[in-house]
This record gives structure tokens, C-alpha cells and sequence, in this order.
């Protein structure tokens, strides 16, 4: 998993994982400043990735996952896509970013319209929400926090409370992004209360990875109160 410099949340995403699987995580260099627009542009390094990328080749990794919804999301469809292909050229043998799993998550489960929940500042979630369209998705609400630091440090409870906000009558589903806002123990409590998917940024990066490295079927055993992961069986 190549992930920002500031990512808290490798926990989260070994949970996910079945047992036969191992992680090897690797970050980009640090950068002070306020997670915004400016951050994630920043953050969309192909230097940086590529070096990453080349860090942990030695130990043979099936695939690798970029692990940043706005790093991913921040120049469009073409810009995750070109994120990949960096790491493909750096010796990846797959690789995935966080976008373009969730892409392949909505497409997978058929859904067209679909609510939006960030920690973001408004100018970043706006972007998330372009993204989406780009991708022939109608994004019919959207919620945010406004947060542009610590964003591992956020509470389940308003975690909730912001997928709440987030939700309409007209959206097939909820995503709520960035991989280092805390969702596990959660997703599956909103779906029961909402009666929809909801979906996470983490939750889909582990997904696609495991897809790539042909062993999602195998995870569904862990985590069949993950809606993406039980609709996969």
C-alpha cells in the first residue's frame, strides 16, 4: 500500500485483509500543510509514488494500492488512471488507486446515483464530486466536515452523524471518503439504519487490491457485514 505521509490508518486496512495475506505499507515524503485542494495536488507526485513503488519491490508484493481518495481523485478520471500507470512503470506488477476502485465498486453494484460524505473542506469534496460525475455518476447530496488536519483523529459518532447528513431519499448509495477517516465498525450499522450500501474509501481500496490479487473470494469469510464485500459472493 503506498499511502500520504500522513496516514493513520494502516490498522484499519489490515482488517480487512484474511489471514493469508500481508500488507507492506509505504509513504510519500512528509508535507506541511493543511489537507486542501493545494495538499492534493501536491500529493499527486509521480516521483514520489515510483520511489515508493521501488521500496518495497524486493519482497515481491502481488499488487499495489494507492491508498488516498483525494490524491487519486484530485485531476479527474485521467489522473488516477495515470497514478496507476506510474506505479505499473515503477515495477508494479498490479496496481490500483483508491478512485478508480471506487469506480469499479459502483459499477460492480450497479449504482447510478449516490450521496457523498467527506471530511473534507468544501472546495476538496467538491472535486470528489466531479470525479464522480466524470465517471456517469449523479451525485444527489452531499455532506462535509470541513476538516483539513487530523482527519484520523475523528470519532465513529460523528462519523455517523455525517453519513446521516449526507443521505438522501434518491441516492442508491453512500460513500464516504478518504482512507484516513476511521469507517470499519460502522458501515455495516448505517447500512441496517439507512437501508442502502455505504460504502468507504478504505473499503474499496482493500477490495479492488484483493480483487487484483485474486483472493477477494476468500476474504468475504472476515467480513460479511461489509456490504461491497458480501454483495462480491
Amino acid at each position: 500500500m503506498v499511502c500520504p505521509f500522513d496516514m493513520a490508518l494502516d490498522r484499519e486496512l489490515w482488517r480487512w485483509m484474511p489471514d493469508s495475506v500481508s500488507l507492506y505499507f509505504t509513504r510519500t515524503g512528509f508535507l506541511d500543510a493543511p489537507v486542501d485542494v493545494d495538499l492534493c495536488r501536491d500529493l499527486n507526485n509521480h516521483s514520489e509514488i515510483a520511489a515508493a513503488v521501488r521500496s518495497v519491490l524486493a519482497v515481491g508484493p502481488r499488487v499495489f494500492g494507492y491508498a488516498c481518495a483525494s490524491g487519486s481523485f484530485v485531476y479527474g478520471m485521467a489522473g488516477a488512471q495515470e497514478l496507476s500507470h506510474c506505479m505499473l512503470a515503477a515495477g508494479a506488477p498490479a496496481a490500483v488507486t483508491t478512485s478508480e476502485a471506487l469506480v469499479r465498486a459502483l459499477d460492480m453494484m450497479g449504482i447510478g446515483r449516490i450521496a457523498v460524505a467527506t471530511p473534507y473542506t468544501s472546495a476538496l469534496t467538491g472535486l470528489l464530486c466531479d470525479f464522480l460525475s466524470e465517471s456517469g455518476r449523479s451525485v444527489v447530496a452531499q455532506s462535509g466536515l470541513g476538516r483539513d488536519h487530523e482527519i484520523w483523529t475523528i470519532p465513529y459518532a460523528v462519523t455517523c452523524d455525517l453519513i446521516r447528513s449526507a443521505d438522501h431519499p434518491d441516492a442508491d448509495a453512500v460513500f464516504v471518503s478518504c482512507t484516513n477517516l476511521w469507517t470499519y465498525d460502522v458501515l455495516g450499522v448505517m447500512e441496517a439504519e439507512l437501508g442502502k450500501p455505504v460504502l468507504s474509501a478504505n473499503q474499496v481500496t482493500a477490495w479492488a487490491t484483493l480483487s487484483e490479487a485474486g483472493v477477494a473470494a476468500e476474504s468475504l469469510s472476515v467480513n460479511d457485514g461489509q456490504s461491497l464485500f458480501a454483495r462480491v459472493a
